[in-house]
């Protein structure tokens, strides 16, 4: 017997490393081809080339490509959509003004998802692109709405002659909890400060408050009336016939209306793209280049400059210690080490957030005020900025936001679920003892519910971190707590609103962020730096085997980013009871409105 189980043993033994070799060899082959992949190949453009802009996938402030989630997802049988950095667009379309040898560009398809102030960032280098004399033309089998919004300043809009332009307008539609909550018995025990603060009403109501109504139907008539704007001053349509094409349904009319109406030149199949391009190119042979191309299309290289300005992006939900957006000890750590980085001049904060953690953000604001107080520091808004966003961005010297950057939501909330329902319809009870009497204090506010005295103490908490996020805005835009008080309430303004109101000082492009930060660190010539540094593609695959976050990605590929992204709102709000500075959940479906 013991013969056996030696043997056994040694058997299960070799099973088990020569699994691991095989399993070690499959991902060494994995990163290899990766390796391969990320080479420094070089495109050289020739004569006669146009750029074909893919318009499906997302665009996200900075791509960086995860080969195992990717290889996961093909082996799964799913696409995956294509990933796109803005930063990567801007500086393609801005190589494709200045390449001699590029005649123009070609925006196919009408699928790209993207913010409302990423839009208008592209939309705007386009038009600057147009400046050069070069062409932009544009076809899709069907335009959702911000794509249109793109196309619309192309020369030429092509569309399939059996698609759509599915213009119809904005609107927000929320999925309220209450009842479903009450159902099952449990109730959210929410204390917040801010009329406006929405995050939490789909837990507690079962339709919106006439507060988040309004400030709600302000900022879609706002981003509404900008987007109708652009698009008349590009097709020479007024803003009253897009509305009443609007109201009409575009996406649900004959093709031919959107002809008629001006919205698009021409109705063609694919092959008209080529057709055209040839035509404007005065060849048959004009060359193609894709996304990747203009990624590594060969440039002169800039001189390398000793002084520094770092951009420091900031993407995501703010969290204390783990997650895919901003880290608070990992984001702390990079400004600290930017902070004292003799090289780096000035400081760019791109922030792209809808906040988070209470706690992190004031981290992170200290951070951020220790930097400031050695060199200057500006503040670029993308999509959103708020709450929490715009907590870790008031203290700085400066600030710029878009026109239709969310921001604002200066308030804070905290949520604890009472269960108690719950546990007596499936007949679970609990007991315990303690040496004071709130040493209980979480289990009981979980499982019993909070009392009087109980609810009292944390709705006094979060009056003090209201106080305190306040008074931070206050000493960062120079202005008075009541002030700022009259403008919170956890309302979330529209770049436009936040400049009229002192939140920002202004309206501008990451562009403009850096070279204000150039100006006020008083140089002329610098190499601009991002951080948080992209780690190679061996770097993403070695990472990408903590099945915890691999899983994390797959889910969000499979069930998709904005789903995902509540769910991990969901989770966050379920855990320890916390003060969030959040903005409510349906402002990243503002933002990303088709």
């Amino acid at each position: 017997m013991k013969q056996f189980l030696k043997y056994m043993l040694a058997t299960i033994c070799g099973l088990l490393v020569f699994s691991f070799i095989n399993f070690f060899l499959f991902y060494a082959c994995i990163a290899g081809i990766a390796a391969l992949g990320s080479g420094e190949s070089v495109t050289k453009s020739k004569p006669h080339s146009v750029y074909m802009v893919d318009m499906s996938g997302v665009v996200v402030e900075r791509s960086n490509s995860d080969q195992f989630t990717s290889a996961f997802m093909e082996m799964a049988g799913r696409e995956q959509a294509d990933e796109y950095g803005l930063n990567d667009i801007i500086k393609n379309i801005r190589k494709a003004k200045e390449d001699k040898n590029i005649e123009g560009i070609c925006l196919r398809g009408g699928s790209l998802s993207m913010g409302m102030a990423t839009a208008q960032t592209i939309r705007r280098e386009l038009l600057d692109f147009k400046e050069s004399g070069k062409f932009i033309i544009a076809y899709a089998d069907n335009y959702g709405q911000l794509n249109y919004y793109l196309a619309s300043c192309a020369d030429k809009i092509m569309l399939n002659p059996i698609g759509a332009i599915d213009l119809h307008g904005l609107a927000i539609d929320i999925e309220f909890f209450k009842r479903l909550l009450d159902n099952v018995g449990v109730e959210m025990q929410v204390v917040k400060v801010g009329t406006f603060k929405s995050a939490t009403e789909p837990y507690i109501l079962t339709s919106m408050s006439d507060a988040n109504r309004l400030q709600y139907q302000v900022l879609l008539d706002e981003i509404w009336h900008r987007l109708c704007t652009d698009i008349s001053k590009s097709r020479d349509i007024s803003p009253e016939q897009l509305n009443e094409l609007a109201d009409r349904y575009m996406g649900l009319q004959p093709t031919e209306e959107c002809l008629t109406a001006g919205l698009v030149d021409t109705l063609c199949y694919k092959e008209g793209i080529d057709s055209l391009l040839a035509q404007l190119c005065g060849t048959k042979d004009f060359k193609k280049l894709s996304y990747s191309d203009m990624l590594t299309l060969q440039v002169a290289k800039e001189k390398y400059s000793k002084e520094k300005i770092a951009v420091l992006y900031a993407d995501g939900d703010i969290t204390d210690e783990k997650g895919d957006g901003i880290v608070g000890k990992e984001i702390i750590k990079t400004i600290s080490e930017l902070t004292n980085k003799e090289s780096v001049k000035a400081v760019v904060l791109r922030v792209n957030s809808p906040g988070g953690s209470a706690y992190a953000s004031e981290q992170i604001h200290h951070a951020l005020s220790l930097c400031k107080g050695k060199k200057p520091l500006v503040v670029s808004m993308g999509d959103y900025a708020a709450s929490g966003g715009y907590y870790i961005s008031c203290p700085a010297n400066y600030i710029f936001a878009e026109n239709n950057t969310l921001t604002g939501s200066i308030g804070i909330f905290g949520v604890i679920p009472n269960m108690s329902g719950l546990t007596d319809k499936v007949g679970i009870d609990n007991d315990g003892v303690q040496t004071n009497r709130h040493g209980l204090f979480e289990s009981n506010a979980v499982l019993k519910g909070m009392n009087a005295e109980e609810r009292a103490m944390l709705q006094a908490e979060i009056n003090r971190g209201y106080e305190l996020f306040t008074s931070r805005c206050a000493e960062g835009r120079c202005i008075s707590q009541d002030s700022i008080k009259a403008v919170g309430e956890g309302r979330v303004w529209t770049g436009i609103h936040a400049l009229q109101l002192g939140l920002v000082d202004e309206l501008g492009s990451l562009d403009d962020a850096i070279k204000k930060a150039a100006q006020l660190a008083g140089i002329d010539k610098y190499e601009i730096i991002e951080y948080p540094k992209l780690d190679d593609e061996l770097t993403r695959l070695m990472k990408a085997l903590g099945m915890d976050d691999a899983a994390d990605r797959i889910v969000s590929k499979i069930i998709g980013q904005e789903k995902y992204n509540i769910l991990k709102v969901v989770e966050t709000l379920s855990a320890k009871p916390s003060v969030q500075a959040m903005a409510p959940l349906e402002i990243q479906s503002i933002s990303k409105l088709q």
